[in-house]
């Protein structure tokens, strides 16, 4: 999600070249904030502990726990939701065969987006996974507007490419194609994700140009800003590519919304990992470049219909 922190984003980000290559996931899509601490439900068939092939890359802490603790925004279908009371999506699937490599469980925990590098950096969870993108910001621990220090920065272990796009209403599109078409209009985004921080860029750019500014709605979930969109509270929506053509083809039965125009920002998802767990970031590298090898990783992406996305190698702090 794809977000600003951080997608859930940074100013140059969870985003343009090879955005024309990862347009087709929408055609195959047919199948990114809740109370921190109520866990998803959602837990890896792991294999036995010390028997799976990477479990002694571990740290000692999580070799004895045998559990992963995510930290995630569990309402960004497809990447992660809920359905029928399961934590289900790209990311978990994903986590699932890194974690049956490992030999641990990898344990789901719902969070708000913008708090969850946070929650990690209180130890709250050990990872988070959530559609953020890889950023140099996050990496430093920098808020990507102001510049200034705001926390420890991550490491990201670089797992899929998305690009940001903008919805509206169907058949209500009031002529909008890029963000310069959004001066003067209204805009629902989730808060501190990629897609808020293209607003506020383009919404400067909008009152630099004499165009008007744009109105900015950020919400905590982007189902939340999907809401707003369909109730005509605003112009149009923006999230994540693999997000906004998912909801595009199943909400109100492909009904309800369109995608307008084309990708920008295409940047990687990463997995974010504390700057002193070097052996934990290690070990899940290893681990996805482990999947993507044995063809794990190309199932799981043609499952959700988002094979455009894949990465060919596991990439430490690949963003910009």
């Amino acid at each position: 999600m794809t977000a600003s922190t951080t997608s859930r984003p940074a100013a140059a980000r969870r985003r343009l070249a090879a955005v024309g290559a990862i347009a087709v996931v929408g055609a195959l899509l047919l199948s990114g904030c809740g109370d921190q601490r109520n866990k998803s439900g959602h837990e890896s068939q792991a294999s036995e502990g010390s028997s799976a092939p990477l479990f002694a890359k571990l740290p000692k802490a999580i070799q004895d726990s045998k559990v992963i603790k995510v930290g995630s925004d569990i309402a960004y279908p497809p990447v992660e939701f809920k359905k029928d009371g399961k934590t289900v999506g790209i990311d978990p699937d994903i986590a699932d065969a890194l974690g049956k490599e490992l030999g641990v469980r990898v344990e789901f925990n719902n969070g708000t987006f913008n708090a969850l590098l946070t929650g990690m950096r209180s130890k709250r969870y050990d990872i988070v996974m959530s559609a953020m993108t890889d950023s140099k910001d996050r990496q430093q621990g920098v808020d990507p507007e102001t510049h200034k220090k705001i926390g420890d920065g991550v490491d990201f272990v670089d797992y899929f490419t998305a690009g940001v796009s903008i919805y509206t209403k169907k058949g209500d599109t009031k002529g909008i194609k890029t963000w310069d078409d959004l001066c003067g209009k209204k805009i629902a985004v989730q808060n501190a994700t990629v897609s808020h921080s293209l607003a506020k860029e383009a919404s400067d750019k909008c009152e630099k140009d004499g165009k008007g500014k744009i109105g900015i709605e950020a919400f905590d979930t982007d189902v939340e800003a999907q809401t707003r969109v369909k109730a005509g509270g605003v112009d149009a929506g923006s999230s994540d590519f693999p997000v906004a053509a998912y909801a595009v083809k199943t909400a109100g039965g492909g009904n309800d919304f369109e995608t307008v125009g084309d990708q920008v920002q295409a940047a990687p998802y990463g997995i974010a990992v504390s700057k002193d767990q070097t052996q934990l970031r290690d070990a899940l590298r290893a681990a996805l470049d482990t999947i993507i090898k044995n063809g794990t990783y190309e199932k799981v992406l043609k499952t959700w219909g988002v094979e455009a996305g894949a990465v060919k190698e596991a990439k430490i702090n690949g963003g910009s």
